[in-house]
């Protein structure tokens, strides 16, 4: 982010859905090249979704990060190895102890270079996986940012039982995993 918090006009945006948004905004916060990382629902079909409505699973939303990134330091294919590597897109509607559709496992391309990206990408990734992968690769809709409470989670709760037994451990493997990639 610049200075002054706007990001720049060369930013570019990737909304990904990989289990619970305080763990995928945990990652990506960590990851040299990102701007920004805001949780939010996208896939629904209601308006203005509350965080009780989509935890109920009859929304139709998933729990995503919005991630503005630099792709003069972040090309969008690096940023979907993380996506692959740090969660199983091979379990439907759940993530560890997360069970629901609000779980399951998407990349919302933003533009027709996203999607063929994405595609590419998830072809790629079935080599990492012994299981099938069952993340669905959709357009963009409508994204939600979720409540303020959300907003940097893990920094803001890293004693919270959820963030010590579920995030921590993640974050650790990405630190192990992407060494080189990660933000100063």
């Amino acid at each position: 982010m610049s200075p002054k918090g706007i990001l720049s006009a060369a930013c570019e945006s990737a909304t990904l859905g990989a289990g619970c948004f305080w763990c995928v905004e945990a990652v990506f916060q960590q990851l040299q090249g990102v701007l920004r990382v805001v949780p939010g629902y996208m896939g629904g079909a209601v308006a203005e979704p509350t965080y009780q409505q989509v935890c109920s699973g009859t929304t139709g939303h998933v729990e995503v990060a919005q991630i503005d990134f630099d792709p003069q330091q972040l090309a969008f294919a690096d940023l979907l190895e993380v996506f692959w590597r740090t969660h199983d897109p091979t379990t439907l509607n759940r993530q560890g102890p997360d069970v629901g559709t609000q779980y399951r496992s998407a990349i919302f391309y933003h533009s027709e270079a996203q999607r063929v990206v994405a595609e590419d990408s998830r072809q790629a990734a079935a080599q990492l996986w012994a299981d099938a992968i069952v993340t669905a690769i959709e357009p963009c809709s409508r994204f939600y940012p979720a409540e303020d409470y959300h907003r940097d989670y893990y920094r803001l709760n890293p004693g919270q039982t959820y963030c010590r037994l579920v995030i921590a451990p993640k974050l650790v493997k990405f630190a192990q995993e992407f060494a080189g990639r990660l933000a100063r």
